[in-house]
């Protein structure tokens, strides 16, 4: 069996996540505490606690879920998964890359955190409220999609920003272009075009300002060479080296997530088990549309290490 660990990205937050396994592993519970120490504050109180809303905000929600995801990996790792023997690959979706990073050790916590911080800071302030949005368009594939947003742009800035997984295609881009691609879609056989509850307009052009800051902020942190190799949203492929992952978590911010094809380049290499590490069961069902063969399970939870520990065992 080969497997890779797999990292979600914003929208799987939610209020409490992690807290039973900072009570169950104090692996995981050392992660939270590094983290607030990276950043200054108590994070790991508004990720237990809330409020929602506040967690919700980009600049929290990226280095919260970046927490989340080592918390349940340091957990695995104390109860025996050693990454470098059992994954052929990590793979996160948008922030995920830093806590797939993270986890195979090409970034430290304490920078992964310090990053994902800036990033969203980086990404709410490169467009003004109200001015850019994302939609889904649930139907149609991605040569279809980005179709559409080439039609829809008009002048305006709007690209194919998430192809997350067959018929399901997120767009991404001034507010009035993203309208415009709604009602496009439904005419070329969308079975639903919709708004998406976003507060900026992620993975598009309009996010050069935050690509630059983030230029910036990686060319001060250290980045080593992963203990297995990443498979890279922008390329759906491998990369290893030091500088080449520096310049693609750069490219990512505008660039669109490749996940569709990423999980499918795992697949063909023989991948058949993907685990999702962190909050949330998004990536396990995108895994199951994109991978029929491949099982997906998700590790969030205390049971969630006990189950994978058994499912290994066999």
């Amino acid at each position: 069996m080969s497997r890779a660990f797999v990292f979600p990205g914003q929208g799987s937050q939610s209020v409490g996540m992690g807290r039973a396994l900072a009570d169950d592993f104090p692996a995981a519970r050392l992660v939270f505490e590094e983290v607030d120490d990276a950043l200054g504050e108590r994070l790991s109180r508004l990720v237990f606690e809330g409020p929602e809303d506040v967690l919700t905000l980009t600049a929290n929600a990226q280095p919260a879920l970046m927490a989340v995801s080592l918390a349940a990996m340091r957990a695995l790792e104390a109860e025996g998964v050693d990454l470098a023997r059992d994954a052929a690959f990590v793979a996160g979706h948008s922030l995920g890359e830093y806590s797939a990073l993270a986890a195979a050790r090409a970034l430290t916590l304490t920078d992964a955190a310090r990053l994902l911080r800036t990033r969203g800071a980086a990404m709410q302030r490169a467009v003004p409220v109200g001015e850019g949005a994302m939609a889904a368009l649930l139907g149609l594939d991605f040569e279809a999609a980005s179709e559409v947003a080439a039609e829809a742009a008009m002048g305006e800035v709007l690209a194919a920003a998430n192809d997350n997984a067959p018929g399901q295609v997120v767009v991404s881009g001034t507010r009035a272009a993203v309208d415009r691609a709604i009602e496009l879609a439904k005419t070329r056989g969308a079975k639903r075009a919709v708004l998406l509850p976003v507060s900026a307009p992620f993975h598009c052009a309009l996010m050069a300002p935050a690509a630059d800051v983030m230029a910036e902020a990686l060319a001060e942190v250290t980045i080593a060479a992963p203990v297995v190799p990443l498979v890279a949203n922008v390329l759906a492929a491998p990369i290893s080296d030091p500088d080449e992952i520096r310049r693609r978590l750069v490219d990512q911010v505008t660039g669109t997530v490749r996940w569709r094809e990423s999980v499918a380049f795992m697949a063909g290499e023989g991948v058949d088990l993907l685990i999702e590490v962190g909050a949330g069961k998004v990536l396990a069902g995108l895994v199951k549309r994109i991978a029929k063969d491949a099982a997906a399970l998700s590790v969030g939870t205390p049971e969630d290490v006990a189950a994978l520990m058994a499912a290994l065992a066999r």
